[in-house]
This record gives structure tokens, C-alpha cells and sequence, in this order.
């Protein structure tokens, strides 16, 4: 089953992590990817505590993309391949349960991944477990191949009024 978690709102990582610890609570093994973000947001520190759950995180990604130069986008890149290959060895092995790929969606559009083996993935593998991806915009093919699919939709948010992230509720 594939899950999609997608907006301009917030609560996909939140709702992706909810569904980890539900899944661990109930014995499965997780594995827990976080493209684009190098693993200091605080949900991780809880996730690395419980033994059924392994995370991956994207420690180059210390700023955002738009800030990056041509090295670093390509040091990510490598990192994020390297990072799915390693999520399909768990999943193909029976190692996991279900599969999060928190942020998949904006690596994906933003073609911060090998784009052949995202795809080859996509077209091959999501159909093997619980896979859970999150990020702004799923493609069309990802829509369509979507079991679930929630938007979250931002129709008011403090960040507006200026008001920044905080850390233990936007990460």
C-alpha cells in the first residue's frame, strides 16, 4: 500500500511519524528516511529510541536547497540514492514493514535523486509494503498509485504573522 502525505500544510511528517509508532507499537519493523532534512528535527530523538524503528537521515542537508551550491546539490543527490537503495534492500528483504520516505516528494521534484531508480522503485517495489511518502507535490503517477492519499491543507498558520518554527511543534 502506498501512503501520500502531501500540502502546503503542515502535519505530513507529523502524521508519517504517528503511523511509525503505531506500527512499532504493533511489532512491525520500520524504516524511517528523511530526505532533505539531516535528522536534527526532534521527532528523530524519540524514532532512534525505539529498537523496531531505523532512521536515515540526510546529514549533508544542513541549509536549504536554494542556498546550495552545484557541489552540495550533487553531494545530496548521491546521498539520496544512496539512501533509497538502501530502503529498498530493507523492504525487498522482508526487513521492514513499512517503509517511511518523509520529504521523498520534494527530493523527487527537485530531482535531488538518481531519477532512474527513483522511478525504477516507484514502478517496482512501492507494492512490497507499507510505504509512506511525504512531501509538497506528488506527480500524477504518484497520485494515481496512491492507496492513500491526504492533503494537508494550510488555512491559517503563524508562520504568517511572522511568528518562526519552534522547535517540538513545526521540528
Amino acid at each position: 500500500m502506498l501512503y501520500i502525505y502531501y500540502g502546503n500544510g503542515k502535519g505530513k511528517t507529523t502524521a508519517a511519524v504517528g503511523l511509525a509508532v503505531r506500527a512499532a507499537g504493533a511489532g512491525m519493523k520500520v524504516g524511517f528516511f528523511q530526505f532533505l532534512k539531516n535528522g536534527s528535527s526532534s521527532e528523530i530523538a524519540v524514532l532512534k529510541k525505539l529498537d523496531s524503528i531505523e532512521v536515515f537521515c540526510c546529514d549533508k542537508c544542513n541549509k536549504f536547497t536554494f542556498s546550495m551550491n552545484e557541489q552540495e546539490l550533487a553531494d545530496i543527490t548521491k546521498q539520496h540514492t544512496e539512501m533509497l537503495k538502501k530502503a529498498v534492500e530493507l523492504l525487498n528483504n522482508d526487513e521492514i514493514q513499512l517503509l517511511v520516505l518523509d520529504e521523498f516528494l520534494d527530493a523527487y521534484n527537485k530531482k535531488l535523486i538518481d531519477m532512474e531508480f527513483a522511478d525504477y522503485f516507484i514502478d517496482n517495489t512501492v507494492n512490497k509494503g507499507e510505504v509512506v511518502m511525504t512531501g509538497r507535490t506528488p506527480t500524477e503517477k504518484l497520485r494515481e498509485t496512491a492507496d492513500y492519499l491526504t492533503e494537508m491543507t494550510a488555512v491559517k498558520h503563524p508562520y504568517t504573522k511572522g511568528i518562526s518554527a519552534r522547535k517540538g511543534i513545526e521540528y
